[in-house]
């Protein structure tokens, strides 16, 4: 693969995000560029400072604005639960047909902390849960004592009231224990 310059290749980048239905893994999009990852992270980082609404996410990079439209409704909900419930409350909500976008925890020094989540379905809360396992990484809900918001999208109302509901059942949410 030839490789590309600067701008050539941000534009190319944000042609292939545009153009894709799931999230391109950076090592991919570095292959595909002819660079090294860590070119392509500076790269996002340049994208994202022009308003460019790339998101990076545990399964790659996603472009924004293909996902505004199929998830209308948005809720964000207070929950608690251990590091040992983390793939039941994930399966939860993704089990409903919602979207799992991010976590956001309250830090008492940095004040509000947001990561994205971005899972769906199984097969990706799967993939989030090893990614955290190998990497050895923390849930940032371990800094409140399990206490954590999610902000979860879906298609229809009835989606987010189901996980809702789910995640009552099992006793996740926050502001009912």
């Amino acid at each position: 693969m030839k490789k590309l310059l600067g701008e050539e290749r941000r534009h190319q980048l944000l042609n292939l995000l545009k153009e894709a239905s799931e999230p391109i893994k950076g090592t991919e999009l570095a292959k595909q560029a002819g660079v090294s990852r860590q070119v392509i992270v500076g790269d996002m980082t340049l994208l994202k400072a022009r308003n460019e609404p790339i998101l990076a996410t545990s399964q790659g990079y996603v472009y924004m604005k293909q996902l505004s439209v199929s998830h209308a409704f948005e809720r964000q909900i207070a929950c608690v639960h251990t590091p040992a419930d983390a793939r039941d409350e994930l399966y939860t909500m993704v089990d409903a047909g919602v979207t799992v976008k991010n976590v956001t925890v309250e830090h008492p020094v940095y004040g509000e902390l947001t990561a994205s989540i971005m899972v769906a379905n199984r097969h990706e809360v799967d993939l989030f849960l090893t990614r955290v396992e190998e990497t050895g990484a923390s849930y940032l809900s371990e800094l409140t004592d399990g206490i954590h918001l999610h902000l979860i999208a879906a298609s229809s109302g009835d989606f987010l009231e189901a996980a809702v509901e789910g995640m009552r059942k099992k006793g996740y949410l926050a502001d009912e224990e």
